[in-house]
């Protein structure tokens, strides 16, 4: 059953894998047949080798500096909707207000992910870890 703690080690896991270099953990994270798309009107990537690559290109590598904070805002299984702020620092300070909405398999991995990200004009500053 897909709950909040279920839902926040998630993305917890989620923002580790991104912040490791390689794409082994995606495995743990997403279904096979997964469907990824970081903005709501792209067509997604679909499998894990599609968001293998989407993952390597997406990403300036585990040194990248940047903080996540999020909130899971809804559950109702098996979807998820979570809200985060993520603030990347130099050399190119970003600040993003994003909404993801998760559907997920029973064994609890994603199966679809659906990302809505606002970026914001005047980012605000960057607070390393």
């Amino acid at each position: 059953m897909i709950d909040q703690s279920t839902v926040t080690a998630w993305v917890r896991r989620y923002e580790r894998a991104w912040r490791t270099s390689g794409t082994d953990q995606l495995d743990g994270l997403f279904t096979a047949d997964a469907t990824y798309r970081m903005t709501p009107f792209e067509q997604p990537s679909h499998g894990l080798d599609a968001l293998r690559v989407r993952w390597d290109a997406e990403r300036a590598g585990p040194d990248e500096e940047f903080t996540m904070d999020f909130d899971v805002v809804a559950v109702d299984d098996p979807r998820a909707v979570v809200r985060l702020e993520v603030r990347y620092g130099p050399p190119d300070p970003q600040h993003f207000r994003d909404l993801w909405i998760l559907d997920f398999a029973p064994d609890g991995r994603c199966r679809a992910f659906e990302e809505w990200p606002f970026r914001s004009e005047r980012p605000t500053p960057h607070q390393a870890p």
